[in-house]
């Protein structure tokens, strides 16, 4: 393992920051596969399977398995996880300015189609060459303006030459599950088995941006625009959501971690005997089939559904209780699914999203992610 430290931008004169970056295998070999953890610094389930991850990664190259190269950031994001309110962690959203740290990166597309145009070849590998050194260039000409432009900026320039890539998320309270795009889908199947997700959620465009489409939108978009050319879609990547914020052991880490290596012993990255994969837990479904459960009234919220529930719509999921008049409000399921996320505080404000449900029937356009 080679551990190196990237300077970032201070945040003031003196408060300096800098990202730990662990690299395994051989540089620059493939396939290449970029991993990290917390881009939402509050999300701790990611770190502790980092954790895990980092130990069995060690053991794994000093037994001469590791064929490709694995870079893991095991803690993504220094601004979050120094952000305090009244005590609360704050590691989702950043105080400067108010954006997701997971909202914003590059859309490059535009410029790396006008740069390569005239000088595809008829060779898919040497396309894919030209393509990623387009793409360094364009980010590295990307302006980053202030000390978040300047993390991601630096966390996809570590990703965007990346044969896979492994985002590592939670939600407040969840099951397992993925995003990825829809070209993905059959690359993550396995992956999704083998974490034992309870959906895996598809998605050409979900909006504002997230980091995983910046590494895996251009190869589907470039391919599209240039028809006539082989562009193989080499930037497979997807957003893992290890469960809810209060999901942190050893024993669910260390099964998290196993399940990854196994993933990568599958693509080839590790080598070794290649793992049976389970049956899947569900199918691929549109991320415009997952439908957010509002609140129809203000109060507070008693669940009547678990996360990993498979629903019918119309049935319920919680009950809100005004506990000024007594009203009992019941909130059903908007489509049939399973509920694969909820809130964590059990009071909330009208229309403010309580729960997701993963259905099969697209019913959604425009920004699909939540804030």
């Amino acid at each position: 393992m080679r551990t190196e430290q990237i300077a970032l931008s201070p945040l003031a004169p003196g408060a300096n920051l800098s990202l730990t970056v662990h690299r395994f295998g051989q540089p620059g070999a493939r396939p290449q596969v970029y991993i990290q953890a917390a881009l939402h610094a509050d999300e701790i389930p990611g770190m502790i399977a980092a954790h895990h991850l980092r130990e069995r990664l060690t053991g794994l190259e000093a037994e001469g398995r590791i064929k490709g190269e694995i870079v893991l950031v095991p803690s993504a994001n220094p601004i979050g996880l120094s952000q305090r309110v009244l005590g609360e962690h704050v590691g989702r959203f950043n105080l400067a300015d108010g954006i997701n740290f997971n909202r914003g990166y590059p859309y490059l597309v535009p410029q790396v189609a006008e740069r390569i145009e005239g000088r595809l070849t008829k060779d898919g590998e040497a396309n894919v060459r030209l393509i990623r050194e387009v793409l360094r260039a364009e980010l590295a000409a990307w302006p980053a303006n202030n000390p978040a432009e300047v993390l991601k900026k630096t966390l996809l320039g570590l990703a965007v030459e990346a044969d896979l890539v492994l985002d590592m998320h939670c939600d407040s309270e969840a099951v397992v599950h993925l995003y990825t795009h829809t070209r993905s889908s059959e690359v993550f199947e396995p992956l999704s088995a083998l974490i034992g997700a309870h959906a895996l959620l598809l998605a050409d465009e979900s909006g504002d941006e997230p980091f995983d489409e910046a590494c895996s939108r251009p190869w589907a978009e470039l391919a599209d625009r240039f028809p006539g050319h082989p562009i193989p879609f080499s930037g497979h990547s997807t957003t893992l959501e290890f469960r809810g914020e209060g999901d942190v052991s050893h024993d669910l880490a260390k099964a998290d971690a196993a399940a990854l290596v196994d993933f990568l012993t599958l693509r080839g990255v590790i080598a070794g005997e290649a793992p049976k994969v389970p049956a899947p837990l569900c199918a691929p479904t549109p991320l415009a089939a997952s439908v957010p459960v509002a609140a129809p009234a203000t109060g507070i919220v008693v669940f009547k559904a678990q996360v990993g529930d498979r629903l019918r719509e119309g049935d319920p999921v919680a009950d809100i209780v005004d506990p000024l008049t007594g009203t009992v409000t019941s909130v059903p399921s908007p489509t049939d699914g399973v509920m694969f996320a909820r809130i964590l505080l059990r009071f909330a404000t009208q229309g403010q999203r309580l729960a997701k449900v993963a259905g099969t029937k697209a019913q959604r356009t425009g920004k699909l992610l939540s804030a």
